[in-house]
């Protein structure tokens, strides 16, 4: 058993100031010397991005579906054994998804920090506060706090309003910098955003004025049960893996990397804009990202296209996951009209929408088992090639996404959580 402070940020919705809240308590105890361990609920890379800088710290996944609860308590207890503070970003809102934010709160014993976004708001701040604190009794509320007041006497009205049962932790106004920019994905890059660091010292300094500035109370965290998570084999022992990383493949989960390298893998990183070459490589992983900002480079770079397209001809393993998918495709064509012919080792096309086009928890069967995982994206794809089966989604209204296998290629819309199943995950990246 491992004792440490934790809390799990949520709001009643998105678009409340999880992240910024999140990332503000990370960099403010960060600045004061402690050791802070940051995760975020549910599929996500975004927000992740800018938590890492804030806290310094690679940020994992929990979700007790995607990931499943025994490996989310074996991260967070590891995260425990060093952490000062553990921190989880909810997602949307508190009750939203299943599971929920609020029921991982309630499986681990993590108390809630309910950020309520006060603009345009007074008494009825507190109704949706004790809403929050009440809908769902096996999920604690530690406390509310205020995010973008208006004035000293706005945040008066909106503790007042709140009852006795609810802890106040203060407030924080409207910032003059003001949001985290986004993109059609959600928030952007961390590198992308202007004076990043800057803006998480003064989101930190902000802190000073509630109740955030102390670490909140210990929880208290279970080893894993041995028989659940067993010692993986190394069964890609002398696997060299190419990642492609770089502004235009950077949606990637920390914990596959770890997977890999866990079961013996060598990771080796390249990239597709500025790289003519490949390393020398056994198997070569294309993760998602935005292709679609880098039509021009990515479409000019034709020595790597040659590269990969003979590795794909050897007969090598290619794992290509959403905007990697895209990539491999005869053309692509971003939101602005713009179109490029990208690999063609993939035949078709794929077009950005102005609207969503497909999002949720999804999971497919490999002859070796389920891996899970999720898709979410704005592109229409269209091929003549046939799916050689279809994902399951969890939710019941979502469409299933294809699943392609020509060669040793394995491509789809899908970001694979691969610590859902290693065995597969193997399989995929075995030459």
């Amino acid at each position: 058993m491992r004792q440490c402070p934790a809390l799990l940020i949520a709001a009643p919705a998105s678009g409340q100031g999880k992240t910024t809240v999140t990332a503000a308590i990370a960099h403010f105890h960060r600045n004061h010397g402690r050791e802070v361990r940051v995760f975020k609920t549910g599929p996500d890379f975004l927000d992740p991005m800018i938590l890492e800088l804030a806290s310094g710290h690679p940020v994992y996944q929990l979700d007790l579906w995607m990931c499943g609860q025994a490996h989310c308590q074996e991260i967070l207890f590891q995260a425990a054994t060093t952490a000062d503070l553990i921190l989880i970003e909810g997602v949307m809102g508190l009750f939203d998804g299943n599971p929920s934010s609020a029921d991982l709160s309630a499986v681990f014993g993590i108390p809630v920090l309910a950020v309520i976004d006060a603009t345009a708001m007074a008494q009825t701040f507190g109704a949706i506060a004790h809403g929050l604190a009440t809908y769902q009794r096996t999920c604690k509320i530690a406390g509310v706090l205020a995010n973008r007041i208006a004035s000293p006497v706005h945040e008066a009205m909106l503790k007042e309003s709140l009852s006795d049962r609810l802890t106040w932790y203060g407030a924080l106004p409207r910032h003059e910098m003001g949001q985290l920019p986004s993109r059609h994905l959600g928030l952007e890059q961390a590198e992308h955003i202007n004076d990043l660091s800057h803006y998480l010292d003064l989101l930190a300094e902000t802190l000073t004025n509630t109740e955030l500035d102390k670490l909140p109370p210990p929880v208290m965290f279970r080893p894993p049960d041995t028989n659940q998570s067993p010692d993986l084999p190394l069964k890609l022992r002398g696997i060299r893996i190419a990642v492609a990383t770089d502004a235009a493949f950077r949606f990637i989960y920390q914990a596959n990397l770890d997977l890999l390298q866990v079961m013996g893998a060598e990771l080796v990183f390249f990239s597709p804009l500025k790289d003519t070459v490949l390393p020398e490589t056994d198997s070569l992983y294309l993760p998602g990202g935005y292709p679609e900002l880098h039509l021009e480079e990515l479409s000019a770079n034709h020595s790597i296209h040659n590269a990969i397209r003979k590795h794909h001809a050897a007969g090598k393993p290619v794992v290509a996951e959403c905007g990697g998918m895209l990539y491999l495709l005869t053309m692509l064509t971003n939101h602005d009209g713009q179109s490029a012919k990208l690999l063609d080792l993939f035949p078709g096309t794929a077009t950005l929408q102005p609207r969503l086009v497909n999002l949720g928890l999804h999971s497919a069967i490999f002859s070796d088992g389920e891996l899970r995982g999720h898709t979410f994206h704005h592109s229409q794809l269209d091929t003549e090639v046939q799916p050689s089966t279809y994902t399951q989604p969890t939710q019941t209204g979502l469409r299933p996404e294809a699943l392609f296998h020509f060669g040793r290629l394995t491509a789809s819309y899908i970001h694979w959580y691969m610590p859902s199943n290693p065995t597969v995950t193997a399989a995929l990246f075995s030459p």
